[in-house]
């Protein structure tokens, strides 16, 4: 493991100075436009605060190699596993992993100052409640500081059938990564078939809240909401959903078409779209069914503006390229809508069994014009100050142009949320396919700064089918990218589950990548491995990370704080995650900016309290610092 030089650890008498030194000589600033109330310190170098240290600053251009596989040398081989979410099990500020979908284990992986260990049996994360097995199932998995002690507790969801005896499970950390079962009358253990786990303080109290998208299908006989839960600080959840507006419909054609209806959820957020310290909630929805956006608002309480804000599907709706729907009508040229439209041109159509994914009455309806939608991801890509949405999509070859493709929705910056489609070909996020009758299996995704240069890129899993590989965007402009060869990256088939952070604490954002064994062929890898790799990238870069710890009256680990740095002309904004994705993944807690060329940044946290709080800072480059609400920063040494 390479040690970057901006991130040598610090004497404990150094350490002592910046304690002791930061809180003194408070200055106030003027409060940013985001929504909030005060401005705060400002700590500055004259706090005692080291010298930046200060490099040429990195941009990846082509031909410059990124990343190199080091999955053996950092102890994850034999890791197993599909999807990932990042925790910190024992508080250190190294990201720690949670592994599933690798058979029938899961991996509690921690990471020892940049290598891993395998803790899964002595973390007790999947311990059984009832069963006696040795590991009960989770599918899903989120961390929070549910109980506001200090630590990371982690819900984890599982489809629960009648007569199952393990349900999901809240799980309460010890303080040194060892998990006991919360309590067993909570709410969180209710939910039938969870997709997604988002941890959000919808109404501000300083207590954690979760957002659940349950998936199930029409006709189940179980129930198909989305469900939001209260936490009352002390490890148990209480259901909330319908108090605060978010029940949907049974399903109708004319709900359906509205975004009223239920979800078939399939991937779960919460983020703040439009700034005003009310946190949106959202369900992305498989089998072409709306996907649903909640805007909040005080009281607190939730308005349904999946269709308005163009979140439920896309505005591409001619089905007419659609191999099965112009077999049909060549079969029936009468029927209605039937007349121009031209024949196939990529299928035999001798009768009605080559209709093989066409029904004339209903698909022709906006709700079954969208698409089979995996992972959205909150980022403000276009550093505009909002938070643009970058989705995951599984699209197949002869559905053609009116299926809803993995996009970029940008933010219109709107009191009520709306989003627009520029299109792939304008934004550059383009796929190119060998085979003719391919599929696109987008399930999730990350969005993250891989070079360094203050701008957002993308990475786009694709998962399941034949010639499905990971792939890789550089944003060069605002909201235009170009592909990065695999040459420069990585080539990995079947790309299921991706995670970034800067898990050596080198100064840049390093991946690990998972791997599906669905629809298996020859470019179905022996097992499912995850691979690591290390990002190349840092040793000439400039950045700032921050890890924040809420006060009294914000949850202790600042899920949904808005931390704002500008540097260099730019202004990036992100938020702390507290879980999203296709069966739940989650970001690193600690927050990286690349700074380009840039040696200082300005640095404004948004705390997700009742009075949403505001503090500014001015930061050196090369350096993680630790913010505690209401105090100064200190380097937070590895």
């Amino acid at each position: 493991m390479k040690y970057h030089p901006l991130m040598r650890a610090w004497t404990s008498s150094l350490l002592l100075v910046l304690v002791c030194g930061c809180g003194e000589d408070k200055k106030r600033r003027t409060p940013p436009p985001d929504a909030g109330t005060d401005a705060a310190v400002d700590a500055g170098t004259d706090a005692g605060l080291p010298d930046a240290i200060c490099n040429a600053g990195s941009h990846w251009t082509a031909g410059t190699p990124i990343f190199r596989e080091a999955t053996d040398e950092v102890g994850l081989t034999g890791v197993l596993g599909t999807r990932m979410s990042i925790t910190d099990l024992d508080g250190d500020g190294w990201a720690d992993l949670v592994v599933r979908g690798g058979g029938p284990a899961s991996f509690v992986v921690r990471n020892a100052g940049g290598t891993f260990e395998d803790v899964t049996e002595s973390s007790g994360l999947f311990a059984a409640r009832a069963s006696g097995d040795s590991q009960r199932p989770g599918d899903v998995a989120a961390s929070a500081d549910v109980d506001n002690d200090g630590d990371l507790d982690v819900l984890t969801g599982t489809a629960t059938p009648a007569g199952a005896l393990e349900t999901s499970e809240l799980m309460i950390n010890d303080g040194s990564g060892v998990f006991t079962l919360g309590a067993e009358g909570s709410d969180a253990r209710t939910p039938y078939s969870p997709c997604a786990v988002a941890f959000v303080d919808y109404d501000r109290d300083g207590l954690v809240d979760v957002w659940i998208p349950e998936n199930t299908e029409p006709g189940s006989g179980i129930p198909l909401q989305d469900r939001l839960y209260r936490g009352d600080g002390a490890g148990s959840f209480a259901e909330v959903t319908e108090s605060v507006g978010l029940t949907t419909r049974r399903w109708t054609l004319a709900d359906l078409n509205a975004g009223l209806a239920h979800s078939v959820g399939w991937s779960g957020a919460a983020c703040d779209l439009n700034g005003d310290g009310w946190t949106e909630l959202l369900a992305s929805s498989y089998g072409r069914a709306p996907n649903l956006l909640w805007q909040g608002a005080a009281g607190p309480t939730f308005t349904n503006r999946a269709v308005a804000s163009g979140y439920a599907f896309d505005e591409r709706i001619d089905w007419t390229d659609n191999q099965s729907a112009r077999c049909y009508c060549t079969l029936h040229p009468t029927a209605e809508d039937c007349a121009g439209v031209e024949p196939p041109d990529a299928i035999e159509c001798n009768d009605d069994s080559d209709v093989f994914r066409w029904g004339h009455d209903r698909d022709r309806e906006l709700y079954r014009l969208g698409g089979n939608s995996g992972s959205t991801t909150c980022a403000d890509v276009d550093n505009d100050g909002d938070i643009d949405l970058v989705t995951g999509e599984i699209v197949h070859w002869d559905v053609g142009a009116s299926s809803d493709p993995a996009e970029l929705l940008v933010n219109s910056g709107e009191a009520d949320v709306r989003f627009e489609r520029p299109g792939n070909d304008v934004t550059g996020l383009v796929r190119t396919h060998e085979r003719g009758d391919w599929n696109e299996g987008i399930m999730t995704q990350d969005v993250f700064d891989f070079d360094g240069d203050g701008w957002a890129d993308v990475y786009w899993g694709d998962s399941d089918y034949p010639g499905s590989y990971g792939r890789l965007y550089h944003q060069e402009s605002p909201n235009e990218f170009v592909a990065v060869d695999v040459d420069d990256f990585f080539q990995h088939f079947r790309s299921h589950g991706v995670v970034s952070a800067d898990f050596d604490r080198d100064g840049d954002l390093d991946m690990i990548v998972g791997h599906s064994f669905s629809r298996c062929d020859a470019e179905c890898y022996p097992t499912q491995q995850i691979r690591y790799f290390e990002n190349q990238m840092g040793a000439t870069g400039n950045f700032v990370q921050v890890r924040l710890e809420g006060a009294a009256g914000t949850n202790a680990a600042a899920i949904g704080a808005r931390v704002r740095v500008e540097a260099g002309g730019i202004v990036q904004t992100q938020e702390i995650d507290g879980g999203h994705g296709h069966y739940g993944t989650q970001k690193d807690r600690v927050l990286h900016f690349g700074l380009g060329t840039a040696c200082e940044a300005n640095v404004t946290v948004r705390w997700p309290d009742a009075s949403l709080t505001n503090e500014q800072f001015t930061l050196p480059s090369g350096y993680r610092f630790r913010i505690a609400q209401g105090a100064a920063p200190v380097v937070d040494a590895p």
